[in-house]
């Protein structure tokens, strides 16, 4: 058996990052069930790793990957024999009628694979948060540590969790297609939920050396633009792109040459991008005529602030405490208001943002968010109160996984003397 280079091993990682949800998806037609198909995807990356060592790396990974694993569920198919007859397994439903034809594979005639893995995982039988899980899991690769940060929960409450998914999934007999659009508005929060965690999750990467994960950001705006074409007159779609666009338009100066994190205020806004800013506002514009304003059409909002800002001294502070402010009414949420207090930070005086932030002392789902300590180290910081202070940033770096976000913190941390 070949032992696999490192230059096989990354290239299954990369396969992995990019090709998995079309792979899983594919495979999940096979079997119509989620277990096995995963542990038929799983087998193919790993044999994968020892394949490619001898034969060299293929062409198409993901190719490679599809008939690796749909070959391993014929198998199981064959070896499952009656006892398979007498499971619940997921109903392939082979009508998608009116599915729009932006989502249609022009290669093979049918919609995209991912899409009904999606509209799977996401069918109103599943709560919303084990929807989403489900999704972030199956669709996107997360593992489920992963998805538990994203959450704020326990990886066992997570596992838990996705498990109970799955079963539900199966025993409901749940249809693997797309909807038709007439039906999609009612899963269409699920569906915006999973795009926005994935991209939350890709754009600071919960662990790791790097701040970003371009793959999982990159698969976000993509699941986010097949929307916008499947529901064009759908505000909340309209902001949730926009919102994914401005804030990724300052992706390349988010860090230094050296890898060291760049704050909004140290960022060379020459180098956003400004045809996604373009963008992103007119969609800004158009997300808030939706009544009430969706919370991404909000929290975009507060996005373009910044986008359109030509300098830090320049941001109207004011205006994205008060965006911020209904933000809290729409979605009201422990993360919001700790974004609240950080604007009310600089708009007010670093004093107003620590009393705003201290009343979140007490909030359970913050109670191992890395961002709380942070951001009160930062304002206590800049009051002058030293020791305070670095205890916060110790705090936070205790909380913190990520390489780019430690060091940041470490150096602020020494900074302090």
């Amino acid at each position: 058996m070949a032992t696999p280079t490192a230059g096989v091993a990354a290239a299954v990682a990369d396969a992995h990052r990019r090709e998995w949800a079309f792979v899983l998806a594919a495979t999940v037609r096979v079997t119509r069930d989620l277990d096995v198909a995963e542990e038929c995807v799983q087998e193919a990356f790993a044999a994968a790793l020892t394949d490619w060592a001898t034969g060299g790396v293929p062409a198409r990974p993901g190719a490679w990957l599809t008939t690796a694993a749909r070959r391993r569920a014929l198998n199981v198919l064959r070896h499952a024999g009656v006892e398979r007859r007498h499971l619940p397994l997921l109903v392939e439903d082979r009508v998608d009628g009116g599915v729009a034809p932006s989502l249609v594979d022009d290669a093979h005639g049918y919609p995209d694979d991912r899409l009904r893995l999606v509209a799977t995982c996401c069918h109103p039988a599943l709560d919303r948060p084990a929807q989403v899980a489900l999704t972030l899991r199956l669709v996107c690769g997360l593992t489920t540590p992963e998805v538990a940060r994203a959450f704020l929960v326990p990886t066992a409450t997570m596992a838990a969790r996705i498990t109970r998914a799955k079963k539900k999934i199966a025993v409901a007999r749940i249809p693997y297609r797309v909807p038709p659009p007439a039906e999609l508005p009612e899963r269409v929060d699920a569906v915006l939920a999973v795009v926005h965690l994935l991209f939350t999750t890709g754009h600071t990467a919960p662990a790791g050396e790097e701040l970003v994960r371009r793959d999982l950001v990159e698969r976000s705006v993509e699941l986010a633009r097949m929307l916008r074409r499947l529901l064009p007159h759908d505000p909340a779609v309209a902001g949730l792109l926009a919102l994914l666009l401005l804030t990724d338009a300052r992706r390349e100066t988010r860090t230094g040459p050296d890898g060291r994190l760049l704050l909004l205020e140290e960022q060379d806004r020459a180098r956003w991008d400004r045809p996604a800013i373009a963008e992103g506002v007119a969609l800004v514009r158009e997300a808030l005529r939706g009544r009430p304003p969706s919370r991404y059409a909000l929290q975009a909002a507060i996005a373009a602030v910044h986008a359109e800002s030509p300098s830090w001294d320049d941001t109207d502070w004011a205006e994205i405490v008060a965006l911020y402010g209904v933000l809290t009414q729409v979605w009201p949420s422990p993360v919001v208001a700790l974004n609240r207090a950080v604007a009310v930070g600089f708009a007010r005086g670093a004093a107003a943002g620590l009393a705003a932030l201290d009343e979140l002392a007490g909030e359970p789902q913050l109670a191992g968010y890395g961002y709380l300590p942070a951001a009160r180290a930062d304002l206590l910081r800049r009051l002058g109160r030293v020791g305070e202070a670095r205890e916060a940033y110790g705090e936070a770096l205790l909380l913190t996984e990520n390489a780019a976000e430690r060091a940041f913190l470490d150096a602020r941390l020494r900074a302090l003397g």
